[in-house]
C-alpha cells in the first residue's frame, strides 16, 4: 500500500514539509486557494502559482458529526466514520483556507491558536493505496 494525494496540484508531494499550493493575481496581487485560473477580485487570468505559510491561525470551527453527502465526499461511511475538525485557518495573512482539522473536540481549539499544516490519511483507494489529504493541527 503506497501513499498517494487526495489530487495533483492540492500540495507539494512528496515532501517532508508538505505546503497547500494557491494561486496569486500578478495583477491585484490577492491570493487564493485552491488554485484559480482567473481572479476573483479583478478577474484577470494573470495568475501564478503561489506556495502557502505551513502555519497559520484558527479563525473559526466546528465538528463534522456525521459522513458528508456522497459526492463529493468518499471517505468512510456508517461504522467506519470517524468524526472530524472543520475550520477556517488563515495562512500569512494571505487567505482563509477551509480545511479538516485533527482536533474533533471544539473545547481544545481556540480562536487565534496557531495551526500547522500536516498530510493525514483520508481513505483507501481500489487499488488498496492510502489516500492522502491535508489537514491543520495544533503547532508544539
Amino acid at each position: 500500500m503506497a501513499p498517494v494525494p487526495v489530487a495533483e496540484g492540492i500540495f507539494t508531494w512528496p515532501s517532508d514539509e508538505p505546503q497547500l499550493i494557491g494561486s496569486r493575481c500578478t495583477s491585484c496581487q490577492i491570493v487564493t486557494f485552491p488554485v484559480q485560473a482567473s481572479c476573483p477580485r479583478c478577474a484577470s487570468t494573470k495568475m501564478e502559482a503561489h506556495l502557502l505559510a505551513r502555519r497559520g491561525r484558527l479563525w473559526a470551527w466546528t465538528t463534522q458529526e456525521f459522513p458528508p453527502p456522497s459526492p463529493p465526499y468518499a471517505g468512510p461511511t456508517g461504522d467506519a466514520f470517524v468524526p472530524f475538525g472543520v475550520g477556517y485557518v488563515e495562512l500569512g495573512g494571505e487567505v482563509r483556507v477551509e480545511t479538516r482539522l485533527t482536533v474533533a473536540d471544539p473545547e481544545a481549539l481556540t480562536e487565534g491558536m496557531e495551526m500547522e499544516l500536516v498530510l493525514v490519511p483520508f481513505r483507501a483507494d481500489e487499488d488498496g493505496d492510502e489516500v492522502m489529504t491535508f489537514a491543520f493541527r495544533p503547532a508544539d
